[in-house]
C-alpha cells in the first residue's frame, strides 16, 4: 500500500535525523570536554539520508506485515541498527536486511515472501535497470556478479545432477526477491567488505549458505538469513584485505 511505502520511508529519514542528531550532540559535548570549550553548533558535516532513504526502498519491496505498527518497526530498528552495531566507524549489518530479520524474530505478523514479485521476464529488466544505475553511482557491480555466478553455478549442478529440466533451473534463478536482494542488499557499499577481492570471497559464502538453505532445510527466505548470519564476517575480512572505506561526496553525521 502506497501509504505503508510513505510512513516506512517517514520512518527511516526522520529515525536517522533523529540518532544523527544526538550521535552530534555526544561529539560536541565530547570535543568541548577535552578542549575545554563550549560545544558549538557551527559543524561543516551534513547528514546523510540517501542510504536510508535505500533502506526504506529494500523495507519497503520485501517485507509484509499484517499491521503498520509491524512496518514502523522495522524502519526504527534497521536504521537503529547502524548506530548500535559498529566495529570503528563502520556497521557491518544491512540495515534493511536486519530490519526484516528482527521483524520476522520479534513480531507476530511479519513475512517475506519470495516469490511476490513474480517471475516474468521484464521484473528482471526492470530491476536489473534501476539496480544498474545504482551500482553504477556505488560501484559495487562485482558483489553482485559473484553472488549470483556462484547460486546460479551451484543451482545448475544440482539441476544436472537431478536430471531436471532447464525450465526448472530458470524458473528457480528468475525471482524478483533474488534479484532484487542481488542489486540492491547484498551491495550495500556501507556494510559489506571494502576490497573487491573480500566482497568476492564474501559474496560467494553468501552464495553457498543460501543453496544450502534453500535446498536442504527448505527454507523460503534463505538468502535474507545467508546474509544476516555472514555479516559479522565482513569485519574479519576488512582485517585480511584492507582497502579504503566506502564514503559519500561529502562528509556526514552518523554512519550514513
Amino acid at each position: 500500500m502506497l501509504q505503508w511505502i510513505a510512513l516506512i520511508i517517514v520512518t527511516c529519514l526522520s529515525t536517522q535525523w533523529l540518532l544523527s542528531q544526538f550521535l552530534l550532540v555526544d561529539r560536541w559535548w565530547l570535543v568541548g570536554k577535552i578542549n575545554n570549550q563550549q560545544p558549538t553548533t557551527n559543524n561543516q558535516q551534513n547528514i546523510n539520508l540517501r542510504s536510508s532513504l535505500i533502506t526504506a526502498l529494500g523495507l519497503s519491496l520485501l517485507l509484509q506485515a499484517g499491521q503498520w505498527t509491524t512496518m514502523v518497526f522495522a524502519a526504527v530498528i534497521a536504521i537503529a541498527s547502524k548506530f548500535v552495531f559498529k566495529i570503528g566507524d563502520k556497521h557491518f549489518f544491512n540495515p534493511a536486511n536486519f530490519g526484516i530479520i528482527s521483524a520476522l524474530i520479534l513480531t507476530p505478523d511479519a513475512w517475506v515472501s519470495p516469490g511476490q514479485w513474480g517471475e516474468d521476464w521484464w521484473y528482471g529488466l526492470l530491476f536489473a535497470g534501476t539496480g544498474g544505475m545504482i551500482l553504477k553511482r556505488v560501484g559495487r557491480w562485482d558483489t553482485t556478479a559473484a553472488f549470483l555466478g556462484a547460486y546460479a553455478a551451484l543451482e545448475a549442478v544440482r539441476n544436472f545432477y537431478l536430471g531436471w529440466t532447464w525450465d526448472v533451473y530458470w524458473h528457480r534463478l528468475m525471482s524478483g526477491s533474488l534479484l532484487l536482494f542481488a542489486l540492491f542488499m547484498v551491495t550495500d557499499p556501507r556494510s559489506i567488505p571494502n576490497a573487491r577481492i573480500a566482497r568476492v570471497v564474501w559474496a560467494v559464502c553468501i552464495a553457498v549458505l543460501t543453496f544450502i538453505l534453500r535446498n536442504y532445510f527448505f527454507v523460503s527466505t534463505a538468502v535474507f538469513w545467508a546474509l544476516f548470519a555472514l555479516a559479522p564476517l565482513t569485519v574479519l575480512l576488512d582485517v585480511i584485505w584492507q582497502a579504503s572505506r566506502f564514503r559519500w561526496e561529502f562528509g556526514e553525521v552518523g554512519d550514513g
